[in-house]
């Protein structure tokens, strides 16, 4: 399949679907099912309604595309300064026994997960990221039809999860480009929602929420509602943006990940913390050899070496505070940030900063940005190596006064 570099929307992800090309993979699969309705599989028609898509395009597409690699990797907020060494020390010689399958229980890990949380083994479910575990807590939830609320232009791989199980999503606006609760609250009552999603700190505006505030959400659920806390990034926000973790509701879930801080991302491991009744419905869903031995191995490493983690969380304390600083040179204005990205405001519309996106992916440099107006006028760089940033430095305003001639 050709791809069109030069096609915007080739790198962008909108309404949680992404698209290389319009009309590559934007198209539904129900346009060609009927041509092969006699001799292909008979999919069933919710399979068949769905778009042919993921909920972003990976940078490895791209390079495929334009035939050579970014040298500077800073838009999928992965973290690049990479897992504990104890963490690859303990993939290394788990590797030798990686014939075997990984514990179907994470028995270990969710022991030591249980104690820096201060909650029972009981009380948490490992899973293939917050991404896998999101998959099972829709399918748990969500039947075909059901109403699920979130906020347009948050995380899509949500969104993709709850359209693939046939769920009617129902949307609210950010507020001075932060999630707000109270829309939230608000739409789930209106449409009777089982289910309300809501990431503190926030992707990709890297805006949070104070503990106290998504206690105050949490304590005016609507009846038979469930809160999805995705807490992926709360380790790099302020002290005091995560309530009390209060294992008692029995309708609050938080999921959380050594992809970020922890700079596991490859290695696909997350966690889910909630009621232990609510934690038992996964092993109903799960894929009880889901998880890989190795990863389970680093984790556990990774989870016990807390000053690497703070060194960690230092690295990218700079590095957003370089990449402001960049922003700011360059006449833009960044974001706060209580993640490991910053989003940056180009001051114009959406058009402007897929300019500048496609520019700078030309340039080596590759990032994301929002796709849901009025966020989709900023791009979003994720925290880099100090290498990287030089290669940030100089592109951006090249990058800049390319998108300024379009």
């Amino acid at each position: 399949m050709a791809v069109n570099l030069e096609d915007a929307s080739f790198w962008e992800t909108r309404a949680g679907r992404c698209f290389f090309g319009r009309g590559a993979l934007g198209r539904r699969e129900s346009e060609t099912c009927s041509e092969s309705a006699m001799t292909g599989p008979r999919f069933t028609p919710l399979a068949q309604s769905l778009p042919a898509s993921v909920p972003f395009v990976g940078p490895e597409t791209a390079e495929r595309a334009q035939g050579r690699g970014f040298a500077a990797r800073l838009g999928a907020n992965e973290n690049v300064f990479g897992p504990s060494p104890k963490a690859i020390e303990a993939m290394e010689v788990a590797a030798a026994d990686i014939w075997k399958y990984g514990d179907p229980e994470s028995y270990d890990l969710k022991e030591a997960l249980a104690a820096k949380h201060g909650v029972a083994p009981e009380n948490i479910a490992i899973g293939e990221g917050i991404d896998g575990l999101l998959g099972y807590l829709v399918r748990l939830l969500i039947a075909p039809d059901d109403k699920v609320v979130t906020t347009a232009g948050a995380y899509p791989t949500f969104n993709y999860h709850v359209v693939g199980y046939g769920g009617d999503l129902h949307t609210v606006p950010y507020e001075n480009d932060t999630e707000s609760p109270a829309l939230l609250l608000a739409k789930a009552r209106e449409v009777d929602a089982p289910l309300i999603y809501l990431a503190n700190p926030d992707n990709p505006m890297a805006s949070v929420h104070s503990g106290a505030v998504i206690q105050g959400m949490i304590d005016d659920l609507p009846t038979g509602a469930v809160l999805c806390l995705d807490e992926a990034y709360i380790e790099f926000a302020p002290e005091g943006s995560a309530p009390a973790i209060d294992i008692s509701h029995p309708r609050v879930i938080r999921f959380r990940t050594f992809s970020k801080a922890y700079g596991m991302a490859g290695a696909r491991v997350g966690y889910a913390i909630a009621h232990q009744d609510f934690i038992k419905q996964f092993d109903k869903v799960r894929n009880h050899f889901g998880m890989n031995r190795a990863a389970q191995a680093g984790a556990l490493a990774a989870l016990k070496d807390e000053a690497y983690l703070k060194q960690t969380l230092e690295n990218v304390r700079r590095a957003k505070a370089r990449i402001a600083e960049i922003a700011r040179a360059n006449g833009l204005a960044p974001l706060r940030s209580a993640t490991n990205f910053v989003a940056i405001d180009c001051g114009h519309g959406a058009e402007f900063a897929k300019a500048v996106v496609a520019e700078l992916g030309a340039r080596g440099v590759f990032i994301r940005m929002p796709f849901s107006a009025p966020q989709n006028r900023c791009i979003r760089v994720s925290a880099g190596r100090p290498d990287n940033l030089d290669l940030l430095e100089t592109a951006l305003p090249e990058a800049l006064r390319a998108a300024q001639t379009r």
